[in-house]
């Protein structure tokens, strides 16, 4: 997010929260935690970078009238579903049945043209894939993408657990089917599949 727009998400966030200082600290370093990964999930979603932002901001907004107590150290299962939901509700009002962009890249050096031109082409040869998937096991496929593990995907989507692993292993097995995905496949999501979150969040970008 550009340095202009932090800093108006930050005062923001400043100006409507509860006056004490250990709940704006908790604000804002769940911001600084959360911000990037949130914005490129809702950004996936949306297809659009800014309005994405937005999202964000209306998240951390409504952050400010939780209490940390409340939340019981789920502020991040809770931010997905804010977050989630306004983008589908936004989906809705544009009328569109066509969730998948194509991925959305940040990079920080310039990049090789023949390789970002062959990574654009199966970024959206997977985004037509997963277009075609039933919105449950699309919307799982996000989490998981964005790091989350079952237990918080259950929670965000309030399916069962046993329910999320379902829908995960349909959807793996639909990209599985694709003869051009295969051999990815087993090079990246077959093998983080059981990793960590943090291990596997650039499994479908």
């Amino acid at each position: 997010m550009p340095a202009e727009k932090n800093k108006h998400l930050q005062n923001n966030s400043e100006r409507n929260c509860r006056p004490d200082s250990l709940h704006r600290d908790w604000i804002l370093a769940t911001l600084e935690h959360y911000e990037a990964l949130l914005t490129g999930y809702v950004g996936r979603i949306l297809g659009d970078i800014e309005p994405a932002r937005d999202v964000v901001q209306h998240a951390f907004l409504k952050l400010c009238d939780q209490s940390q107590a409340a939340l019981g150290g789920k502020e991040r299962a809770w931010l997905y579903a804010v977050c989630r939901n306004k983008a589908f509700d936004l989906l809705r009002r544009k009328n569109t049945e066509s969730l998948e962009t194509g991925g959305v890249a940040f990079v920080g050096h310039e990049p090789d043209p023949a390789q970002t031109a062959e990574e654009q082409d199966l970024h959206q040869h997977i985004a037509a894939v997963v277009a075609e998937l039933p919105d449950g096991q699309r919307d799982v496929l996000r989490l998981w993408q964005a790091g989350m593990s079952y237990r918080e995907i259950s929670d965000v989507c309030e399916r069962s657990e046993a329910n999320v692993r379902v829908l995960m292993h349909r959807a793996l097995k639909t990209l599985r089917s694709d003869t051009r995905l295969q051999r990815w496949l087993s090079a990246s999501i077959e093998t983080t599949l059981d990793a960590e979150p943090t291990q596997r969040t650039d499994a479908l970008k």
